[in-house]
């Protein structure tokens, strides 16, 4: 099946009793039994409900999966995948990564002896010299956040295989339009489906694809023991947007690269972060294993102070300045005060983010529109 057809009715079929094309939201707390334990599927909505079963199907068919689980949130679905450790335990993480998944990691992992190291990853090699028999999850993310730096996957997944340790692979920015990382040896899947996945910026969630059926139903033990799953209504609305995935990601990718380029030719921009550039260091890798580079872009001026940023942040009409990606608007984002903020300021220069960088989330208007925003706003 084509990605467009698939995405169109991933996870869903006409509701037997009506007839419905579109999934029902079943808004309910639970379910009336015939009997003492005896049911048709379903006790609970914490644990099932039919709204979000069809969610989790198209999470699962988009992503070339077995099994998807719908969260609360992408921190909470983050969430699930550590609880999978034991004190002790040591993860492999991405130096470079989004913010809300190193405040997990340190602020509130840390303190129950999980033990996590971070490293460059765009060397898969760099991965080697921190595995240990204590070793139990590399977590990546690609493209990375805010840097756009690519991983490459099936490297990584190969260093994780030979020494019997879990992959999971952050999908937002790629979704699985662009890249499908279980093709390519992870073991599990990661998306903040608040961003391109729901792609309207009105719903809150995250979801996990796997393909192991034990590591599957630890997964939604966890779910269903933690309670972080989405409500009805929020799957609802993001089987509607899943429908659209594809139209939408074709459009922010033509509409990002054109900004990319105009960034890249204007007097007063310095580096522009984008993995479509032929120079970018890991480009033939973002060419084999994504169909396309995304609509996410991230830059510096040639002016590199922190005011000259702000002054740009601050002055855009279309784009707006606010946190999150994904929807069909444009968002322009300052990721030192923003959405990495909790990673402290000497491991954020460290790794390349600087007070000053820019970063873009290109929606779905009118390219010229876009840019002639940005001419006005850069001066």
């Amino acid at each position: 099946m084509k990605l467009a057809t698939k995405f169109i009715h991933a996870g869903v079929e006409p509701d037997p009793s009506t007839g419905a094309i579109m999934t029902p939201i079943y808004q309910t707390s639970t379910y009336v039994q015939e009997a003492p334990g005896k049911n048709k599927g379903y006790e609970y909505a914490r644990s099932q409900n039919p709204t979000r079963f069809a969610l989790e199907r198209a999470f699962a068919e988009i992503e070339n999966g077995k099994y998807g689980l719908a969260f609360s949130s992408g921190v909470a679905a983050t969430d699930a995948v550590i609880k999978l450790l034991q004190p002790g335990d040591e993860v492999i993480a991405a130096s470079d990564m989004y913010g809300g998944t190193y405040r997990l990691f340190s602020k509130i992992f840390e303190k129950f002896g999980i033990v996590f190291h971070y490293v460059n990853m765009q060397d898969a090699n760099n991965i080697l010299a921190l595995v240990t028999a204590k070793t139990k999850l590399i977590w990546t993310e690609t493209p990375t956040n805010p840097l756009m730096n690519i991983v490459d996957i099936a490297a990584v997944a190969a260093i994780s295989k030979a020494h019997n340790i879990l992959l999971c692979v952050d999908n937002t920015f790629a979704t699985p339009y662009l890249q499908n990382p279980l093709d390519l040896g992870a073991n599990i899947v990661m998306h903040s489906v608040t961003k391109y996945l729901g792609g309207h910026s009105d719903v809150i969630q995250g979801c996990l694809v796997i393909n192991d059926k034990a590591l599957r139903d630890e997964l939604y033990f966890i779910q269903k023991s933690c309670g972080a799953v989405p409500g009805p209504q929020d799957c609802f609305l993001v089987l509607r947007g899943i429908k659209t995935l594809h139209v939408r990601m074709d459009r922010h990718c033509e509409n990002g690269e054109k900004i990319a380029y105009f960034l890249r030719n204007h007097p007063k921009v310095g580096k522009v972060y984008w993995p479509g550039f032929e120079d970018h260091p890991n480009y033939d890798i973002a060419k084999k294993q994504m169909r396309g580079f995304g609509g996410m872009i991230s830059f510096e001026l040639k002016n590199e102070s922190t005011e000259a940023a702000m002054k740009v942040l601050s002055g855009t009409k279309i784009f707006a300045l606010a946190e999150s990606l994904g929807g069909v608007e444009s968002l322009i984002n300052h990721p030192a005060s923003m959405t990495h903020a909790s990673i402290p300021r000497e491991e954020r220069i460290k790794n390349g983010l600087s007070d000053s960088l820019i970063r873009l989330s290109v929606g779905i208007e009118d390219a010229e529109d876009l840019i002639e925003d940005l001419m006005q706003a850069i001066g």
